[in-house]
């Protein structure tokens, strides 16, 4: 159950009513889960949306590297909602399910592909011990260069923001078919 009550488009403000309509006629197309929170407070809702449109859909990352930064930012905020869009979207994009799987256990993939390994350290290392080392920060600016070391900063930044609002506004997930398992511990993802 959601802690705040769910609103009908005719009860919108004009302002409200403003972002909705930015967001249904953008590249989302519909306004659910944290949106629908946010529009509770325009002035957040309309910034928010503003950089989540680019963090989803506007870094120099491919869809696959850009849904695989998701996934580690929602999976280390346990955010069921933001794990089942999402996950299925990476694997669209081309990242393994096997991989999807493992890092839905809260453990480190072992992947073939040198972009998407360096783009998962650098988002695990950013969300859970806070910052990167040198070697991965290196690592990822001499496969994909800094603006994508900038846009994961990014993606992951909101991600964060997302799930937060997910996990403290106790949004229900739409289905049960991308179940999050319970992990406390996420040092797993960021061994060597």
């Amino acid at each position: 159950m959601t802690r705040i009550k769910d609103w009908k488009v005719e009860d919108l403000t004009s302002e409200q009513k403003e972002i909705h309509d930015a967001i249904i006629n953008g590249p989302r197309g519909h306004v659910v889960g944290p949106l629908r929170v946010w529009l509770n407070n325009p002035g957040l809702a309309r910034s928010a949306q503003t950089v989540g449109a680019y963090a989803r859909y506007g870094t120099c990352l491919s869809k696959g590297l850009s849904e695989l930064a998701i996934i580690v930012t929602g999976r280390v905020w346990s955010s069921a909602f933001e794990w089942e869009h999402h996950a299925p979207l990476a694997i669209e994009g081309g990242i393994d399910p096997k991989h999807v799987e493992t890092i839905s256990l809260g453990k480190k993939p072992i992947f073939e592909n040198p972009e998407q390994n360096a783009v998962f350290d650098f988002a695990a290392e950013a969300n859970i011990i806070k910052n990167v080392s040198d070697n991965t920060y290196k690592r990822l600016v001499n496969l994909l260069g800094e603006n994508a070391a900038i846009d994961i900063v990014g993606i992951c930044g909101y991600y964060s923001l997302i799930s937060m609002t997910l996990n403290v506004f106790k949004v229900p997930n739409d289905t049960d078919k991308w179940p999050l398992p319970e992990v406390k511990d996420f040092s797993e993802m960021v061994k060597s």
